[in-house]
């Protein structure tokens, strides 16, 4: 080894720990990256900084300059490849995807180094300086130099245009640590060309270090590369330790060789010392190392187990689904101050994303991810950040979906839900708002809070099932009840109607009894009054009051027949005969019903218009069953009238058409309102007050007129009236 003095004591001992900080931040890309390829860009760019670092000891610590060069050679055989990896890792870093020409110009000229390396056209020999020995540049060396240069900031633009251009805190914070961290080492390694060069400037890159720890930083804390890093106290507590040893022990080495170069050789003085020093600064540096890890990894600290009593206690008195996932949600973004809190739940097989802004989200185009990610709980049920639930699954559409979900979600970290039968859903946590990492007593934290939490729900679906239960079994026992009541209700109509129904046919064979008896003594009446009648028309002798009494006793011959006819038409209505084969007159049926229902009207001012066809043929029916529809239909047009008042227009006509015989019914009544007009041939149904109606009397007729192969049907505008039309064929179809 070459005379050591302070100078170069510092500029081995810094490049060594530049070699320990890029060899460690590589081996960690490795060992967590997953094997994604960013990674593995980002562990190459690292070695070769590891490398170069290593180079910068090992030319100045070896004796024999021949072997020194052929060590740089060989170092700078591997270096050259920086240049394409460095352009490819930020292409890939930010997605960019046309600039792929740029990365083939790379690869070209780096073929090209490679064949002129081992020449002294690249490298010829050393320079000695203050500080060291390092290597002397051939010609084609300052074309590396000026490729190296242009390819450090293209790379540092494009960082720095993403940068300012990207709308995402956690993306622009991750390009600030690439750029901070990789761009200024890369900047500084690029100052060792100036040396090489014969500038006689110090190395810079043997300080590559400080921007290596700056970019070790982000890594481990914002999981810049997606390797899933959750840090532990006690695993940061080890690696620092462990650094720290290396530390020492390069510390004792240089010393050691800086004291043997001084004064010859070791002595009792230096283990003396270097005992002083152990004892007096590794107790002081190592609390100091365990302040720093606190200060840089650990801050926002909050009281763990009062914020898990304070929500168990919650969770143990909530019953209901709505406020269990108000709690979590709130709870937990204020105790862990994060950007967000997302609750999955899985209910009846599909996903429900609860949250501020997603108001109950159905997560159909994200159930893909949440699925896997589902699965990968099912094995291991705790929490994951996206890289590490990345780095478990190999199949890349599958892992794209898992990046989708968190993208889209805007989350950072996941806990599960367990539950007895898989998984009841998962908690999704934002970024925390002060920048920091999740650690390991988070991790704790939620999954305890995640495993009560998980009971709790099962609970409150266990007992809004229960409720949903009574509530149908009260909903079925109203809705049976209210059938019951109904079913009563109609057989006390039925029971009802048949009285009536027996009551009218009995009062059916009495009027038929009635009108046959009294007959035969109208008739004889009749016959006696018209001779008289023609008896006192043909004296000759003058008599006073002779025409009066004419005129009475044709008066009472009058009043006889329409008698008569009364009784006839009682008669013809009071038939109780089945056949449907009669010939009917619909005209003459009408006028009996007419007759029947004149005291109904006689005394009120109602118009009653006829506008019968001429020369329309019977039909084939049954007398009787068609004046019950007659009298059905007039009655109710007579009954809408407003006030007793109104008119009543009676039409017939032969539609030769259909060989059947219409007749319409229209009265410029009250009108039947649009929402019940479908509802009047019913039985049953009626508008009219309690006891004045018994909703039977259109069905009937709608049933008789069915029997007859014909057809009822009813126009009404509320307020305007109402048509009733029925057509019956002359010949009678089958119903």
């Amino acid at each position: 080894m070459p005379h050591t003095s302070f100078a170069s004591f510092l500029y081995i001992f810094s490049s060594f720990l530049g070699f320990a900080v890029f060899l460690g931040l590589a081996a960690f890309s490795v060992f967590r990256g997953g094997g994604k390829r960013i990674n593995i860009l980002f562990a190459s760019i690292c070695l070769l900084g590891a490398i170069l670092n290593a180079d910068v000891a090992l030319v100045y610590m070896l004796a024999d300059e021949r072997i020194a060069l052929n060590v740089d050679r060989t170092v700078h055989f591997f270096f050259v490849f920086s240049v394409p990896i460095y352009i490819r890792f930020v292409h890939e870093f930010l997605k960019i995807r046309n600039f792929r020409w740029l990365e083939n110009v790379a690869w070209i000229l780096t073929a090209f180094f490679l064949a002129v390396i081992p020449t002294n056209l690249y490298i010829n020999g050393f320079h000695y300086y203050s500080f060291g020995r390092i290597a002397r540049a051939g010609p084609l060396f300052y074309i590396f130099a000026s490729v190296s240069l242009f390819t450090v900031s293209y790379c540092l633009i494009v960082l720095c245009r993403a940068m300012r251009h990207s709308a995402d805190n956690v993306e622009r914070n991750r390009i600030k640590y690439i750029f901070g961290g990789l761009g200024f080492s890369t900047i500084l390694l690029s100052f060792t060309m100036l040396p090489v060069m014969g500038i006689p400037f110090y190395p810079l890159g043997n300080f590559s270090f400080i921007p290596a720890f700056f970019l070790a930083f982000g890594v481990l804390k914002y999981d810049l590369l997606d390797m899933g890093t959750l840090i532990r106290k006690g695993a940061a507590y080890v690696i620092l330790t462990g650094i720290l040893t290396a530390l020492y022990i390069t510390f004792i080495f240089l010393f050691n060789a800086f004291f043997i170069n001084t004064f010859g050789s070791s002595s009792f003085i230096f283990s003396i010392i270097m005992a002083l020093v152990i004892v007096l600064l590794f107790n002081p540096l190592r609390d100091f190392t365990q302040r720093l890890i606190d200060g840089l990894f650990f801050l926002g600290h909050y009281d763990y187990h009062g914020l898990l009593k304070k929500i168990s206690g919650q969770l143990a008195t909530l019953l209901k689904l709505d406020q269990i996932r108000e709690l979590l949600v709130h709870e937990i973004k204020e105790a862990m101050q994060v950007e967000r809190v997302l609750l999955i739940v899985k209910n009846a097989g599909r996903y429900r994303i609860f949250g501020p802004g997603e108001e109950q989200r159905v997560a159909h185009d994200l159930s893909q991810g949440i699925e896997i990610l589902s699965g990968i709980f099912t094995h291991r049920q705790n929490a994951m950040s996206r890289g590490a639930a990345a780095g478990k699954i190999p199949d890349m559409k599958e892992r794209d979906d898992v990046d989708r979900l968190f993208n889209d979600l805007n989350v950072a970290l996941a806990v599960c839900l367990p539950s007895r039968d898989g998984n009841t859903g998962m908690v999704l946590l934002g970024q925390k708002k002060s920048g920091e990492l999740f650690v390991d007593e988070d991790i704790e934290i939620l999954s305890t809070i995640a495993n009560q939490a998980a009971t709790a729900i099962e609970n409150a679906e266990s007992y809004e099932a229960l409720e949903r239960l009574n509530l149908d079994l009260e909903k079925i026992v109203q809705e049976r009840t209210r059938d019951l009541k109904k079913a009563l209700s109609d057989m006390e109509m039925a029971q009802e109607q048949l009285i009536r129904s027996e009551s009218l046919a009995a009062v059916g064979q009495l009027v038929a009894g009635a009108a046959h008896e009294l007959n035969n003594p109208i008739a004889g009446a009749m016959s006696l009054v018209e001779t008289s009648a023609e008896t006192i028309a043909e004296w000759k002798t003058p008599l006073d009051g002779k025409d009066e009494v004419v005129e009475d006793l044709q008066f009472s011959i009058k009043e006889l027949r329409r008698s008569a006819g009364i009784i006839r038409s009682l008669l013809d209505l009071s038939r109780q005969t089945q056949t449907y084969v009669e010939p009917v007159e619909i005209n003459q049926v009408i006028d009996d019903a007419l007759r029947i229902l004149y005291n109904q009207y006689k005394n009120s001012p109602v118009a009653i218009e006829k506008n019968y066809g001429e020369n329309i043929p019977a039909v084939e029916g049954n007398f009787a069953n068609l004046g019950q529809v007659m009298i059905n239909v007039i009655q109710n047009a007579l009954q809408s009238l407003p006030g007793g008042s109104g008119k009543v227009t009676l039409t017939t006509h032969y539609s030769q058409k259909n060989d059947s015989v219409v007749m319409e019914c229209r009265d410029d009544g009250s009108g039947i309102p649009a929402a019940v007009v479908h509802d009047i041939f019913k039985p049953f149904f009626t508008t009219k007050e309690v006891g004045k109606g018994t909703g039977l009397g259109l069905y009937i007729s709608h049933e008789i007129i069915r029997r007859h192969g014909g057809r009822i049907d009813v126009e009404s505008e509320e307020g305007q009236g109402a048509s009733v039309k029925i057509e019956i064929p002359c010949k009678r179809r089958n119903s």
